[in-house]
Formats: C-alpha cells, structure tokens, sequence
C-alpha cells in the first residue's frame, strides 16, 4: 500500500492506517468514542506532567497550559457527543499501541535522553491520532460523525509539531531529529504488528 503523500509529508507516519479500521470503527461508535474520551484525558494528564516534572523550562510551561485546557475540552466534547447519542461512557481499557511506544523510551541514562523520549511519545500519539481522525472524517458513513472527527483533525493537526519544536528548544536539533527517525521507524514496526481493532483509537 502506497503511503498517500499528505501523511508522509506533513505528518512522518512511515505506515497509513489499514482502510478496514474505519469500517469497524463506524459499527462500534460507543467503544470508539469511549476510547477518544479517555485519550483527550490522558493527553492532558501528560502535557501536566510534563509541566510538573520541568517548571524551569518556561517556554514548555507557556506552550502546554493551553494545550491541557484543550485536550480537557476535548474530553468534555466526546462525553457530550456519547451523551447526545444516548451511548454510555465505558471504562478505561489498556492501550496496546502506547504501551509499545512506552517500552522504547529510553530507561535510565541522562535525564535528557528520558526527556527527549517522553516529549517524542507525545508527538507520535498526537500524529497517529491526527492521522486517526483523518480517516475518520474522510471515510464515516454518517456524516454527523465525519464532520465530528474533521473538527478534531484539524485542531490536533499541529500539536505533534509543538512537542518536536519544544524538544529543539532544549536539545540539539540534530539529536532530535536522530531520535524521531528512529521512533518513526519503530512506530512502523508496532503498526504493522497490531491487530485491526475498531474500539480503539490507536
């Protein structure tokens, strides 16, 4: 399958999503926004942590407080849409595809390498997601909910740029552009690795 030029362009993704993934997708809209709320939550949960563990680095503050009152809104968003739908918000279930990202983070070693790693997980989720979406809008039979994911699209589309432009603002670009390719390769290897499954955001 040929990765469409938009993706690999703007966003890096090595690997598009498997068309199927929608299909599925449509027929589980409660699993599936269930699973969009509580990323926008974990999303938000992480850009505080990140504020919490570097209140030195101002730039990062000023950037993520306003990232974590819009993911929270987010979240607030995809509760209102299951809500309107009459569907119920179910419980948190594990995240297969950030657990894999998580154990390529390095461990140990200089606290600016573990730094770097957290703020490039962030940017691949929030480039997966926006590749997500995307697909979303483009191929949901029902058109409320096509509209629904466009929204989303377009409001994360830079945020994945914002964690790599922040890691260039503390750490040699070089480095960090060293250490993206490498975990765009490996978020290759755990797309092409993953079971096609229409409850889960990733």
């Amino acid at each position: 399958m040929e990765l469409s030029q938009d993706i690999k362009n703007i966003l890096g993704l090595q690997l598009p999503t498997d068309p199927r993934w929608v299909d599925l997708a449509g027929i589980s809209l409660e699993a599936i926004l269930t699973d969009h709320a509580y990323c926008e939550q974990k999303a938000a949960l992480s850009c505080i942590s990140l504020i919490q563990h570097n209140p030195e680095k101002e730039k990062l503050v000023m950037a993520l407080s306003p990232i974590v009152t819009e993911e929270w809104g987010h979240f607030r968003l995809v509760v209102a849409e299951l809500q309107k739908r009459k569907l119920q918000l179910g419980r948190q279930r594990k995240d297969a595809y950030v657990n894999a990202l998580l154990a390529f983070q390095k461990q140990g070693g200089r606290p600016e390498d573990r730094f770097l790693d957290h703020l490039l997980t962030m940017a691949m989720i929030e480039a997966r997601s926006c590749e997500r979406f995307k697909r979303l809008s483009e191929g949901l039979a029902d058109p409320a909910m096509a509209k629904f994911y466009r929204r989303f699209m377009e409001s994360e589309a830079g945020h994945y740029t914002l964690f790599i432009d922040l890691a260039e603002t503390y750490i040699d670009k070089d480095k960090v552009r060293k250490r993206w390719a490498e975990w765009l390769e490996h978020e290759k290897l755990v797309m092409s690795s993953m079971e096609v499954r229409g409850d889960r955001i990733h």
